[in-house]
């Protein structure tokens, strides 16, 4: 049975999730990784839920052994970031689904999940648009973030996230980012923090590390955005309806 094993105690009042599960560009990866480093959060969860691989997680310069899903906190800015490297089952993505949405929903708290939408990596100015669940449309009214211009389908662990949230009735916003279809991209990662993560949960995380290391940060995972775009891939991805089957 899917559940959240808490390895240090941490008080939150309405927390704001934000996650980093793998999708397009891997935006959701990078910028819940730069939050975690910038913020210095505490590890104080793992999640343990179905459709999760049973695999162990290692740092460098650590040894400790990490679970393959992380929840590291920060009390004074009530987030709660999630980290992790692995893909979700596609085959039990609604459990999935249910367990961390029943998690935050028992913290009366806000997910904040994002997808990339295909763009041309070589525009510098990402557009940003937000759909909600819930009550959350007046996150997206209060930071003038606009909907999506065509009609579309958010599918993998993301999307589900946001379908289960929206049958429970929790406030959830799913922002989509211009982002590179096929490569890593931190300049889609940095307009998710600078107009998504920031003023919605109330935070002050600064780009300019996420800038400095960009190319770094391209080399280190273009190999698994290799294989999230082949065949079969279980990244989360925003398109436009009729273009994915």
């Amino acid at each position: 049975m899917g559940h959240v094993q808490i390895h240090e105690e941490l008080s939150f009042q309405n927390p704001t999730l934000v996650e980093g599960f793998l999708g397009m560009g891997l935006v959701g990866q990078i910028a819940a990784d730069h939050v975690v480093e910038a913020l210095d959060m505490t590890f104080f969860g793992s999640l343990h839920c179905p459709g999760l691989p049973q695999v162990t997680a290692y740092e460098e310069g650590d040894t400790r052994a990490y679970p393959a899903v992380r929840l590291y906190g920060d009390e004074e800015a009530d987030l709660v970031a999630l980290q992790t490297e692995v893909p979700v089952s596609p085959s039990e993505v609604s459990d999935f689904a249910a367990c961390v949405t029943g998690w935050l929903a028992d913290r009366n708290g806000t997910a904040l999940y994002v997808s990339g939408f295909p763009a041309d990596a070589d525009d510098d100015e990402r557009d940003l648009y937000g759909i909600a669940t819930g009550d959350a449309d007046r996150l997206l009214a209060a930071n003038d973030i606009g909907p999506p211009p065509t009609d579309g389908v958010w599918s993998g662990p993301t999307g589900a996230l946001l379908a289960r949230a929206g049958e429970v009735g929790l406030d959830a916003v799913g922002l989509v980012v211009e982002s590179d279809p096929e490569f890593p991209d931190p300049e889609a990662a940095c307009a998710y923090i600078n107009r998504g993560i920031n003023p919605i949960a109330g935070v002050d995380v600064d780009d300019a590390g996420l800038r400095e290391h960009a190319e770094e940060i391209r080399a280190e995972r273009e190999q698994l955005a290799h294989q999230m775009n082949e065949p079969g891939d279980e990244g989360s991805r925003a398109a436009p309806a009729g273009m994915y089957q």
